[in-house]
């Protein structure tokens, strides 16, 4: 299964990630894998720019990796990254097997005022400043983040109990 997390930058994508890879590492013993955009921008040195044309690259990158992954391992694979190309995200659905698509969606005012990772502070190459969003399309879940610790926990029990999730859950634990 992929659990892929689409938002803007600072929406809180990677915590929401890290906090359910936790709780299902707790369940399925390290079978899970958790996957940040800007992780794999760092393993693969950091050689695209944040271009729109660079961000739709590192997307087919991406989700070539991650299609890699499902398809080759059992492993449950938790995916954080900014999601601009909906190009990509229908061809996850197409292809990756088991696949949950969430958007953390937080107006961009909220975030742009807040900017915890100093990215809206550069005008240049900011998907929702100078680079249009276009918000993806046929989530299998929105979630408003208002940046509470309890929303944290509130949105990871929505989640598993999601019937698409678990149905996923039930099967992969019968083997």
């Amino acid at each position: 299964m992929v659990i892929w997390l689409a938002g803007l930058s600072g929406s809180g994508k990677s915590t929401f990630a890290t906090y359910i890879a936790h709780e299902l590492k707790k369940k399925y013993k390290g079978k899970v894998l958790k996957i940040d955009g800007d992780e794999i921008r760092y393993l693969f040195k950091n050689d695209l720019g944040h271009s729109l044309k660079d961000r739709i690259k590192n997307a087919e990158r991406l989700s070539k990796l991650v299609y890699f992954l499902q398809k080759n391992t059992d492993l449950i694979i938790v995916v954080s990254v900014l999601s601009i190309s909906q190009k990509w995200l229908n061809w996850n659905k197409k292809k990756i097997k088991d696949y949950f698509q969430i958007l953390i969606d937080v107006p961009f005012k909220i975030l742009s005022e807040r900017n915890s990772k100093g990215v809206y502070s550069n005008k240049k190459h900011v998907v929702g400043a100078d680079i249009k969003y276009r918000k993806p399309k046929k989530n299998d879940m929105v979630v408003k983040n208002n940046f509470r610790t309890k929303e944290i926990e509130r949105f990871s029990k929505k989640i598993f109990s999601n019937k698409k999730i678990l149905n996923f859950l039930i099967k992969y634990n019968k083997n």
